[in-house]
């Protein structure tokens, strides 16, 4: 097994899920009491989300090629980052380190093609939803990403940072990003992005009203692959 290096903290709730889960799943991949050989550096969101606030990619970008070397130094043979916004960082990481990074977009891409699919919602931080790296990835893969309109851009936004990032589950949250998924498909979108590691805490994928893809989840299985591939 080869040991993974997750960048994490961003947020603290959604990296642990991609902790537990990547354990799971090499629980019921290999069986019996095998879990994963992994390395975690999970930094202060706080600030990160400070410097996302005034869009200072250019030191997020430190911090994150920093993280990453310190897990390649400590044995990582693959840099994981475990947040979908924080891959506009990934030239970066990937300039710092002689180790791969497993990208987000390409498992979600992989999985999307799998579901045969080609107009996916795009549901994600505004970051991610308006800014290039993520969607321009996905639409060389072959796919027509579409996004929510402003005002539903915004609330998502809202409810990732100021409710799913802290921990808090509000069943309202819940209808708004429903009503936001119904008027998306309702304007031509064929499938579901996840595209904030968050939002699978909120809503469950496998009862979603179209084919659709958590990131978190594919990224985990992406990463898998390469520790036991």
């Amino acid at each position: 097994m080869k040991t993974l290096g997750l960048i994490g903290g961003i947020s603290a709730e959604s990296t642990t899920v991609y902790y537990q889960q990547l354990n799971r799943r090499v629980r019921e991949r290999l069986g019996g009491l095998h879990s994963c050989e992994l390395i975690l550096w999970s930094v202060d969101f706080a600030p990160i989300a400070a410097l996302q606030a005034v869009e200072d990619w250019t030191e997020t970008g430190r911090v994150l090629a920093d993280a990453a070397r310190k897990l390649e130094a400590a044995g990582a043979g693959a840099i994981i980052i475990c947040a979908n916004t924080m891959h506009i960082n990934a030239p970066q990481v990937e300039a710092a380190v002689a180790i791969p990074l497993i990208h987000i977009a390409d498992a979600t891409a992989a999985v999307l093609s799998a579901k045969g699919v080609s107009r996916p919602l795009l549901l994600a931080t505004r970051f991610t939803m308006e800014k290039p790296f993520y969607r321009d990835r996905l639409e060389r893969a072959g796919f027509s990403v579409l996004t929510p309109n402003a005002g539903d851009r915004e609330r998502l936004h809202a409810i990732i940072y100021d409710e799913l990032c802290q921990g808090v589950i509000l069943a309202d949250s819940r209808v708004v990003v429903t009503d936001i998924i119904e008027r998306g498909l309702a304007n031509g979108a064929d499938s579901i992005i996840f595209g904030c590691t968050e939002i699978g805490l909120l809503l469950d994928a496998d009862a979603m009203p179209a084919p659709t893809v958590d990131t978190a989840l594919a990224h985990v299985e992406a990463a898998l692959d390469f520790a036991l591939g």
